[in-house]
C-alpha cells in the first residue's frame, strides 16, 4: 500500500502527539524530579542533606560523565509521595547548593542509562558550549568555532 506525503505526515504529527500526552501524564504523576547546575564536586549527601528537607526521599541517581564516570552536573532525585516531590519543587527550585543555583523539572521517572550525561564528550549537553571559565564545572567549556 502507498501513502502519499501528506498523509505520512499526518500519522507522523499523530503519533507524536500520542507520544507528548504520554509523556505529560507521565510527569503530573511522577515522584522523580532533574536537578540541574550541580557543581560537578557535589555529593550525594549534600543533595540528599537539601531535598530530605521537603519530604522522604527514595534514592538519589547523581549523573556521570559517560566516558569518565565521574560527576558531571545533574541528578535525579525520587521522593516517595508526589506531594514530598511537589514540596521540593516549591521550595528548593532556585536556592543554592555548593555555590550554585541549581534548577529542578519533573522528570517521567529515572531510567537506565540516563545517568550518563548526552553530550559529545560524554557530559551535559548545557557544558558542551560553555565559553566562560567555571572551577564548579572542571574549568573552560569546550571553545567553540565561530563563523
Amino acid at each position: 500500500m502507498h501513502y502519499s506525503a501528506t498523509h505520512m505526515w499526518m500519522l507522523a504529527n499523530i503519533e507524536t502527539n500520542i507520544l507528548r500526552y504520554e509523556q505529560e501524564k507521565l510527569l503530573k504523576q511522577s515522584n522523580t524530579l532533574y536537578v540541574g547546575n550541580l557543581s560537578f564536586y557535589t555529593t550525594e549527601e549534600q543533595v540528599y542533606e537539601l531535598f530530605s528537607k521537603s519530604g522522604d526521599v527514595k534514592r538519589i541517581i547523581i549523573g556521570l560523565d559517560k566516558v569518565k564516570k565521574t560527576a558531571c552536573g545533574f541528578c535525579f532525585v525520587e521522593y516517595y509521595t508526589r506531594a514530598d516531590a511537589e514540596n521540593a519543587m516549591r521550595f528548593v527550585n532556585g536556592t543554592r547548593l555548593d555555590d550554585r543555583i541549581i534548577r529542578t523539572d519533573w522528570d517521567a521517572g529515572f531510567k537506565e542509562g540516563r545517568q550518563y550525561g548526552r553530550g559529545k564528550s560524554g557530559g551535559q549537553v548545557r557544558d558542551e558550549y560553555r565559553q566562560d571559565y567555571d572551577p564548579a564545572r572542571g574549568g573552560y567549556g569546550k571553545v567553540v568555532a565561530r563563523p
